[in-house]
């Protein structure tokens, strides 16, 4: 159980306003940034349990504000499938693992993500690779997620490869994101680790979460989303390179 001393709620809170910040601007980033930044002043563990609830909100409002959830269910029920089977099987890992282990887990999955993200170039998946592609990639995130609650890789790089419309692709990412949200949920709970405590805390957590994408969508409209963007993966490298360290130490 946490020690919900006032700096930690105060640090908590921060977090959140600033990953919603980051999510009202890019679209993207909250339970990443959130995890990343978590991850440092408490156990990985306790900081997933914090996300749930805010990433479950936010997400399922960037899920239903799209033109295509139909189609884009119907086209990514296999995937989403897998992501759910291999969240709650890889939710062991997270919920079992020393601390030193997920840390240093979360470390590089921030660093693959962000690495990816600034070098690599745009990938294209042909229509007719999706149906093994799809439970695959989804297995693989599923892993990532149980390991370390980071919910992007490889899901991310994979949906943007599918050549989606722009409002397509948000609402993708908002259906992947849910579905990972929810078999998080379920694999701590299933494993006995998820404590009540955190989940008032996690309620808690949607006000600076809400309040930071709201200044997100406003500041968005008068800076760069292509900058700010790069920015955000060149901290989120730094921040996964002292986790990893930390964590080889």
């Amino acid at each position: 159980m946490l020690d919900f001393s006032s700096s930690l709620v105060i640090a908590v809170a921060a977090t959140f306003f600033a990953a919603g910040v980051v999510k009202g601007i890019t679209g993207m980033g909250l339970p990443t940034l959130a995890m990343g930044v978590l991850g440092v002043l408490i156990s990985p563990l306790a900081a997933a349990s914090l996300l749930i609830v805010p990433s479950f909100v936010t997400n399922i409002w960037q899920l239903l504000a799209g033109p295509s959830f139909g189609a884009l269910a119907l086209r990514l029920w296999p995937m989403m499938l897998a992501i759910a089977v291999g969240t709650v099987g890889g939710s062991s890992v997270l919920a079992g693992g020393g601390a030193m282990l997920t840390t240093g887990a979360l470390g590089a999955a921030l660093i693959l993500y962000a690495a990816f993200t600034l070098f690599a170039r745009q990938l294209r998946v042909p229509t007719n690779r999706e149906p093994w592609l799809s439970p695959a990639v989804g297995t693989a995130t599923g892993i990532v997620t149980g390991a370390t609650g980071v919910f992007v890789m490889p899901a991310v790089p994979y949906l943007q490869a599918l050549g989606l419309e722009r409002d397509e692709l948000v609402q993708a990412l908002g259906l992947s994101f849910t579905v990972s949200t929810v078999a998080l949920t379920a694999g701590l709970i299933w494993q006995g680790v998820f404590e009540v405590d955190h989940l008032f805390a996690s309620v808690l957590a949607i006000a600076p979460a809400l309040a930071g994408m709201w200044v997100g969508q406003i500041i968005r409209s008068r800076v760069s989303p292509s900058a700010f963007r790069r920015w955000f993966l060149i901290c989120l490298l730094a921040l996964g390179a002292k986790m990893l360290a930390d964590a080889m130490i």
